[in-house]
């Protein structure tokens, strides 16, 4: 007998039902002799419309659901998972766990999160904003969007396509010490990428948007013109010579470079001892001005959760503030590893901010004077251990504060941990596009390297 009830007309599940899913797969493992276990339920449905050259290239309605189960017999532990919602699946998933679990060794730092961290009062955070755009209206809109980038210069000469999705999903969450808490979301989005074309060079480039709420997303037109304007200012690209030099990241790549800062302080590297910020706690690690906080309770933001993936009650906190390093990223495995406390971020971080100053990208390109924008990395050439950074890049040449020419085929290195430190106060002009919320950086002393 399946567990699907008749779906409302949102298209979702009643929270309802998977929150009895949770609590009868945890009173099955408690029949089964475990002595803790923890489950999760998840339901998604989406679409997804391309466009290329005015023509429909894909089409796709997806719809997933699943389960997870992790049980304890003492300190030794099992996990099972299916798609199946049938009381025949969930009770043979949690007899598979079992068997793992009776079948495994013990492990000291295993179990279920501190009871007295769990979320008790979740929060409304406003995550949930159906769209329901048939798929005829979502092809209509990647049209407009391609068609625009198209149309925005003659030297626009191909397209990648254009892109509309929509997701929607729900999700329930508890564990045997009497907590369950569950949720629905939604994100939606439109792209453009498009290729442009001068003699013998071609450029391409892309735009896009993305939100929890349709109506807050740029319009297909003006994606699809960002797009085009972004592909033709490459053209007639160069490339550099070897030199030190200052290097200002775009918001959207900025955001990559705390992502490496991010990876470096988890529980994961740090307890295999693979990070070089390893026993970097309440030490200096970026200039006095730089500040960095998680602020997981935004309304409506793309990576705000009232939980983490443990059931742990998200709350605000600083990670860095003077530029000194207060707080790992941790679940509670990690922690324990580590003799410390989970930070309520198992299954990673929910909006990590960096303070902005008072200069927007034009201001920090004026203070720069002499120096590279990057707008295109490539490659994965970052060393956690070491610290060593080096990646291909794309972007503009700056001299006297100005945008000279577009540049491509070089490489930017350096040291993660130099690079922090040679940090200056990022931008305002902070793009929210995503679970880390930055302006543009500009950090000193880098090496650009190409011909």
């Amino acid at each position: 007998m399946s567990h699907l009830a008749p779906e409302q007309k949102s298209g979702l599940p009643d929270i309802a039902l998977l929150n009895g899913m949770v609590n009868e797969v945890l009173l099955l493992a408690r029949q089964q002799g475990a002595t803790a276990s923890e489950a999760s339920i998840s339901y998604g449905d989406g679409l997804s419309v391309s466009v290329r050259m005015g023509e429909v290239e894909t089409l796709e309605f997806n719809r997933d659901r699943g389960m997870s189960v992790t049980v304890y017999f003492g300190q030794s532990k099992g996990s099972a998972s299916t798609s199946d919602w049938s009381k025949a699946a969930l009770e043979e998933s949690v007899r598979a766990a079992c068997t793992i679990a009776r079948h495994t060794s013990e492990d000291e730092y295993a179990g279920l999160a501190d009871v007295d961290l769990l979320a008790r009062d979740i929060p409304d955070l406003d995550l949930y904003h159906p769209w329901g755009i048939p798929a005829e209206q979502a092809i209509v809109l990647a049209r407009n969007c391609e068609l625009a980038a198209r149309d925005e210069d003659t030297r626009i000469s191909n397209s990648d396509g254009a892109t509309v999705s929509s997701y929607q999903g729900l999700s329930a969450y508890g564990n045997s010490n009497d907590f369950i808490g569950g949720y629905a979301g939604s994100r939606h989005s439109i792209s453009c990428a498009v290729i442009a074309g001068e003699g013998d060079e071609m450029q391409r480039d892309y735009w896009y948007d993305v939100s929890r709420n349709s109506a807050q997303l740029q319009s297909a037109e003006v994606i699809g013109r960002m797009a085009a304007q972004r592909t033709v200012r490459r053209l007639n690209s160069r490339r550099l010579g070897t030199r030190t030099a200052s290097v200002l990241y775009v918001p959207e790549l900025a955001r990559g470079l705390l992502g490496h800062f991010s990876s470096a302080i988890r529980g994961s590297r740090l307890y295999r001892k693979s990070s070089f910020l390893l026993d970097k706690l309440d030490q200096r690690v970026f200039p006095e001005h730089v500040n960095i906080y998680e602020r997981p309770h935004i309304p409506q933001a793309l990576a705000s959760a009232p939980f983490d993936n443990e059931g742990v009650q998200t709350k605000d906190k600083d990670i860095v503030s003077d530029g000194i390093l207060r707080s790992y990223i941790l679940g509670s495995y990690a922690a324990r590893k580590l003799g410390m406390q989970t930070t309520g971020n198992a299954g990673g971080l929910h909006n990590m901010c960096i303070e902005p100053g008072q200069y927007g990208f034009d201001d920090l390109v004026r203070n720069m004077g002499t120096g590279l924008v990057v707008t295109e990395l490539m490659g994965q050439g970052v060393n956690y251990v070491t610290g060593d950074y080096s990646r291909g890049a794309a972007g503009f040449w700056i001299e006297g504060g100005e945008i000279q020419y577009p540049v491509e085929e070089i490489t930017i290195a350096g040291k993660l941990g130099e690079m922090f430190m040679n940090m200056q106060k990022p931008g305002n002009d902070v793009d929210a596009r995503g679970s880390i919320r930055c302006g543009s950086i500009l950090v000193e002393g880098m090496t650009v390297a190409g011909e």
